[in-house]
């Protein structure tokens, strides 16, 4: 039904004349960096909210709608080099967190503008949150944003054998389960009606879950003090109404010979990234490349502060330039003061 409704809203909407709703308006989704910065300046005072501002160095494209159900149409906004020229680029499409119910694209514009300074281009997406609709809505609208980005590579100057997808948080396991699942069709409704892939070439899961059953998480995540909570809102029931569903959203589950390289970095709060060392392994018997990278005493939202946005840009850039070009180039200092 999801390929259908999005193919009748390619075809209809122009027709119909329709005023497109770009936003789903939620008034409990409060999660920004100021809302963070609250409540993680108490145990970190030192800390202050990474700057967003746009330097000469960085230009933005804003508010691209790259897929639409209906009237509801998904944006993006690309952060590109000035001085690219007309070189292709690698992409890196980066889905932000926020408990898979809250949160905006606009959180991450502070690590997409590191990213094009290091010669990247970042597409920071909005997507549907379990409020506007349940598990794997979130997931077809990354594969989306990326066979998007991919159709458009010559008009972003983009590299579309060079994309990767990154996410923070729940967004880091939305970003880990969209790259394990390359190719697999229960996950990419889209994919009979464009013959362009949804493929990503590397995976950057920060802070997020890789394995949503392991008992430690389940305290956590399936919390019967919550009703619900934020993972059994996403899917529509606890852990033991809906065992297959919190199984078949773990990335862990997916690990296979030939997954593109896959980058962890983590915060000091262990809970947030379990599953990590137990996927590990996993990708260790398959041969497939990983790399770890974390932070001691951070917070959970670690990425969107000063002292850790330039090295969080620097371990992932560092990442994709070894897998994308074979070599360093021009590293950050990733050293936090």
């Amino acid at each position: 039904m999801r390929g259908i409704e999005f193919l009748l809203g390619i075809v209809l909407l122009p027709l119909l004349g329709c005023v497109p709703v770009t936003e789903f308006h939620d008034p409990d989704n409060r999660y920004t960096p100021a809302s963070s910065f609250q409540k993680e300046v108490i145990n970190y005072p030192h800390i202050h909210i990474a700057s967003s501002q746009l330097p000469s160095e960085v230009k933005v494209f804003r508010n691209l709608s790259y897929v639409r159900y209906g009237r509801r149409h998904l944006q993006l906004d690309i952060y590109a080099p000035t001085n690219a020229g007309d070189s292709a680029r690698p992409a890196v499409v980066l889905v932000h967190g926020g408990g898979w119910r809250a949160g905006y694209r606009q959180n991450l514009a502070a690590l997409a503008i590191a990213l094009a300074e290091r010669g990247y281009v970042a597409a920071t997406i909005s997507y549907r949150l379990s409020p506007e609709a349940p598990y794997p809505a979130a997931i077809h609208d990354v594969k989306a944003a990326i066979r998007w980005l991919r159709s458009q590579a010559q008009v972003y100057g983009v590299d579309a054998a060079k994309i990767a997808v990154a996410g923070t948080s729940a967004g880091g396991q939305i970003a880990a389960l969209t790259g394990v699942t390359n190719g697999l069709a229960t996950f990419d409704p889209q994919a009979s009606m464009s013959a362009v892939p949804s493929d990503v070439q590397a995976i950057v899961n920060i802070d997020g879950l890789s394995d949503f059953t392991l008992p430690e998480a389940l305290k956590y995540e399936d919390d019967p003090r919550k009703n619900p909570s934020a993972a059994g809102q996403w899917f529509g029931g606890r852990y033991a109404e809906k065992p297959y569903l919190w199984r078949e959203a773990s990335p862990i589950h997916y690990v296979r010979d030939g997954l593109p390289p896959i980058l962890f970095i983590h915060s000091s709060q262990t809970r947030f990234s379990l599953g990590r060392e137990q996927m590990i392994e996993k990708l260790q018997a398959h041969a497939v490349p990983y790399h770890v990278e974390g932070f001691a005493e951070s917070p959970h939202t670690f990425w969107l502060f000063d002292p850790w946005l330039k090295p969080t840009a620097g371990i992932i850039a560092d990442f994709l330039d070894q897998h994308f070009y074979g070599s360093l180039s021009n590293p950050i200092d990733r050293s936090v003061h």
